[in-house]
Parts: structure tokens; C-alpha cells; sequence
């Protein structure tokens, strides 16, 4: 009988190499890591995870003459890290000794096993035990918790397949390593399997760190200077009066006590879960067949920046936040966030975009990986996408380029407010015309009427078009609202659809139109901050 599902070994991690598609385990990821083109992972929550982790390891196992990218030594001197970290580029390889060094020696024997009996990976064997129902009995979760997609109790959402609390299906065991992943980071708050530690049953825990966020990340051509890209240089932010340590490296923490302190980059990159999670195999280890989930702590989390999300300040001020993802919005909107240090706005770029050596920057494209979520149990959807290669493009690097980005950018948003506006008004003018035409007219909000979501649908996608074209061409004076507008215009006459042959149809139209061309008039002043809405 099977004893375990090993990490390091088992092919459990998707990759694209040049020629072909394959699964590979830990060690066989981190020895061919510059043979790797890309993650193609199919749950980008747990995508997203799962390069926090291994940029984590990458700390460990990449080093330059026997410094580690991760040493505390470093940490005093940004810039001799930034030494340490492009002489490692340099080498275009991980060293396959210290690699297995890593995964065989420093870690305790066991800890990559997802089936370990005392300690398996990323879970808490304790909840065998605490989370029980009143007899004392075991008191699971559910498979159907675990996997992101499946419906859980009477009102989930089906999103991939069908899936019933009374018929749970197993789950692979590596897509159950996946899901495992995108729980610590991205699992709900609320009400959840109640853990028994003291004589309270606690059945309500914490959001997940990266809930409801995007995460940006420098895109390599290969895996190997991707990952050592994605470790984030040392921060003010961290604890530096402990031991850095990862899940994996230490002993389970007192779920009763304060939390591990944020030290750099190991807990910042992969202790801050608020869930705690056991998986229950199938006797040959090779599926999941139920799970444990519950909250890991109470504790307040530490206040430390994720590395891999825009900042933004909130309208009347206060604390910054990650910027949310959402499925509606393409990619392309938030580069003026990526290419600026710093927005009108206040938005703040990712730190994992600064200090990226000039001459890797032609090359190196964006990853986001968002989850569209409310913050507690709701997912809309998760969504991957990967930029054009665009960060030789920052302010530092081609400050002309980044404000022609944020002056498109604020052209294409400022047209989409308008448009927003012109089609709310186009139909209440033509289904409530009123006496005078040129009246102003009072619209409710919660009745837009059916031209708005269709005119933006098409508007969006033509909007992208007309960016990549202006920026392509890169004509640094020319004005960029104009041609916005025409795709707005065209989007508005798309939505009305034969409708415009109605007479008041076309009234109203012809006073929507009007509305938009009216912002051709006013004036588009750049800001070499560049904007956001």
C-alpha cells in the first residue's frame, strides 16, 4: 500500500516546455527551471500560491558564491542583495546539489509529503481531533469545500462540473495539492467548520491574505529568472528579530498564541494563512476523499505588504489596499499602475516590479492571476492574463512611454464614464422623452436600461485595440481622446441596433452622441503620475 503523494517527486506541478507539455515535481521543476517556458496551472488562485512558494525555496537554494538570495545578511544593504541577486541570474541555472540539499536534508523528512501521518505539507494533523461535533466525532468538511468551483451545502454556484454534498466525487491528488494552495491564500471568511480547542467550538475564521486580490508578477521567457525575479528584495516591513522560517521548516504553530512574527521573505511569502486545512486520503494515496477546513488563528494579522499587488488610496484617504481584482477588467487598464512609481491616484506598483535589471527589461512581460471574490464566501471567478513585453516601459527606465500609457489609460476611462452616462440617458430619453427635448434630464441609477451593459461590452474591447495602436506607434503629442471617442460612438450605434429606424430612438441617439462628442472639446491635460479613475 501506498504510504504518501511526495511533492518533490510525484508530477504534480503542469509546465510548457519548448516542445511539449508535462508534470513535474519540486525537484524535477527547480533542476529544469531554465528549460521551463511557463506554469500552466488551470486554478490561477492556486497558481498564484504556488509561486510564493516556490519563490520562497528559490531564497533557500539560489546563491552566489555560498550567499543565499535569502540570507538575513543581506538584508541591510538593498543593494548588495541586488549583487547577489543578478550574479544569480547570471549563472541561468539553479544548482542542482544545493536543490536537492534543500528538498533532502535542511527540511525535516516528511514535510513535502501531502499524506504525512505527523506532519504533511501545508496541512494541521490537529484537526483530526479538534474539529469534532458534539459526540466527539470526527467532523469533516467535505471534498467539495476543498475545490474551488464545487457547490458546498444548498446554495453554491456550479461553476466547473456537478458536484452534490450527498455524492462527493474524489479529487486527484495533485489537483487536491492545488486546491490546498488556493485555500491558504484565497479562502473565505465566515463560518466554517468549528475546531474544539478550549472548551469554545470556534466556528468562524479569517479571509485568506490574498482574498479577493490581483497579484502582478515580472514574466521571464523562463522559469528559472522568473522565480528568482519573484523573490522580493528585503523589506522595511519585515520582522528581522527572529528566525525567517517557512511552514515547512518549523514546528505547528499555537493557534491560541500570537502569530509568527512577518519575517523576510520565508513567512511573508508563506505564513500569513489564516485557514488551517487536513486532507484525508484514499487508502492508495492517490485521491482525496474528504478534508478538514477551518480557521488556523484569531490573532490580528501582521500589517505587511504582499509584494506582488498594486496599492491603492482610498478616495478619502486612510489605509492603502490591495487593489481588487475584477473579471470585467482587462489586463491593459492597470499598466499605468505597473509602469509608474507612483499614480495620481497614489496607486503604488507592485514592489516586485522595482529594481528589475535594465537588461532583462525588453524581455520581461506581466502575470496576473486574479480572483474576482467578495470578502467573505462569494467567488464570481478567477481569471490569468500576461501583458506584451512592456516593462522597458517604466518611468525610470522611458518616462515619455509610461505618460503616453497613463494618458491613454485616463483617455479610454474618461470616454467609458461618458458613454456610461450617454446610454443611461439615450434610453430614458427615448422610453420617457418628455416634453422638451433639450430638458435636462434626472436618471436613476438602478434603472440604466438595456443599452448600457451592451454598449460597454462592445466598447471595451475596442478600446483595447485603439491602446495597443496608440502605444505602438508611440506618438508622444499626439491627443489620444479622439480616438476613444469614435469607438464609443460606434458602441453606442452597436447597442441601439435597429432600434435607431424608431423616431425617438433616434432623437435620443442623436443627444447621446452628442454628449460624447462634446468630450472631444475638453482638454486632456498629461501628468507624468498618469491617473486612474
Amino acid at each position: 500500500m501506498a504510504t504518501g503523494f511526495d511533492l518533490r517527486d510525484e508530477p504534480w506541478i503542469p509546465v510548457r516546455l519548448t516542445d511539449r507539455s508535462v508534470r513535474v515535481g519540486l525537484r524535477e521543476l527547480f533542476h529544469r527551471a531554465h528549460e521551463i517556458n511557463d506554469i500552466e496551472l488551470p486554478v490561477p488562485p492556486a497558481a498564484s500560491g504556488l509561486l510564493r512558494i516556490l519563490a520562497a525555496i528559490t531564497a533557500r537554494v539560489a546563491h552566489q558564491d555560498g550567499e543565499r538570495l535569502g540570507s538575513e545578511d543581506l538584508a541591510d544593504s538593498v543593494d548588495e542583495w541586488t549583487t547577489v541577486r543578478d550574479g544569480i541570474l547570471a549563472q541561468r541555472a539553479f544548482d542542482p546539489a544545493a536543490v536537492d540539499a534543500y528538498l533532502d536534508t535542511e527540511v525535516p523528512a516528511g514535510r513535502f509529503d501531502l499524506f504525512h501521518a505527523e506532519r504533511p505539507f501545508l496541512q494541521d494533523p490537529r484537526l483530526r481531533t479538534e474539529c469534532v461535533d458534539a459526540q466527539g466525532k470526527p467532523n469533516p468538511s467535505g471534498v467539495n469545500k476543498l475545490v474551488f468551483g464545487r457547490p458546498t451545502g444548498v446554495n453554491g454556484a456550479v461553476l466547473f462540473g456537478h458536484f452534490t454534498d450527498t455524492q462527493p466525487v474524489p479529487v486527484p491528488a495533485a489537483e487536491a495539492a492545488w486546491h490546498l494552495i488556493a485555500q491558504l491564500y484565497y479562502g473565505p471568511s465566515g463560518q466554517c467548520t468549528p475546531r474544539r480547542i478550549t472548551a469554545a467550538r470556534a466556528g468562524n475564521g479569517d479571509a485568506g491574505p490574498l482574498r479577493k486580490t490581483v497579484s502582478f508578477l515580472p514574466w521571464a521567457p523562463d522559469l528559472f529568472t522568473t522565480l528568482v525575479l519573484a523573490v522580493p528584495a528585503p523589506t522595511d516591513s519585515a520582522d528581522w528579530e527572529h528566525e525567517d522560517r517557512c511552514p515547512w521548516e518549523e514546528d505547528l504553530a499555537n493557534p491560541l498564541k500570537p502569530l509568527p512574527p512577518a519575517t523576510w521573505p520565508g513567512r511573508l511569502l508563506t505564513g500569513r494563512a489564516r485557514h488551517a486545512v487536513l486532507l484525508t486520503p484514499s487508502p492508495d494515496r492517490q485521491t482525496v476523499t474528504d478534508a478538514f477546513i477551518t480557521w488556523s488563528t484569531h490573532e490580528p494579522a501582521h500589517a505587511v505588504r504582499d509584494p506582488f499587488t498594486i496599492l491603492d488610496m482610498p478616495r478619502n484617504g486612510g489605509t492603502p489596499y490591495a487593489r481588487p481584482a475584477d473579471g470585467q477588467r482587462a489586463l491593459w487598464r492597470d499598466l499605468d499602475a505597473l509602469l509608474l512609481k507612483k499614480t495620481d491616484s497614489q496607486a503604488q506598483r507592485p514592489s516586485a516590479l522595482e529594481g528589475l535589471p535594465s537588461h532583462l527589461l525588453p524581455a520581461l512581460r506581466v502575470r496576473a492571476y486574479g480572483f474576482d471574490q467578495d470578502g467573505q464566501q462569494r467567488d464570481q471567478g478567477w481569471y490569468e492574463a500576461t501583458t506584451p513585453p512592456v516593462l522597458a516601459w517604466q518611468q525610470e527606465n522611458n518616462p515619455q512611454m509610461a505618460l503616453l500609457v497613463a494618458r491613454c489609460h485616463q483617455a479610454a476611462e474618461d470616454v467609458a464614464d461618458r458613454l456610461d452616462y450617454a446610454a443611461r440617458l439615450a434610453w430614458k430619453l427615448a422610453t420617457d422623452p418628455g416634453d422638451d427635448p433639450q430638458a435636462k434630464v434626472k436618471l436613476d441609477r438602478k434603472k440604466p436600461g438595456p443599452w448600457l451593459n451592451t454598449a460597454m461590452s462592445y466598447y471595451w474591447p475596442a478600446a483595447e485595440d485603439v491602446f495597443w495602436d496608440l502605444t505602438q506607434h508611440a506618438d508622444y503629442d499626439a491627443p489620444v481622446r479622439l480616438r476613444f471617442i469614435e469607438s464609443a460612438l460606434q458602441a453606442l450605434d452597436d447597442a441601439l441596433g435597429a432600434s435607431r429606424a424608431d423616431i425617438r430612438v433616434a432623437r435620443a441617439r442623436s443627444r447621446a452622441r452628442a454628449v460624447l462628442r462634446a468630450l472631444a472639446r475638453t482638454s486632456q491635460t498629461p501628468h507624468m503620475s498618469g491617473s486612474r479613475p
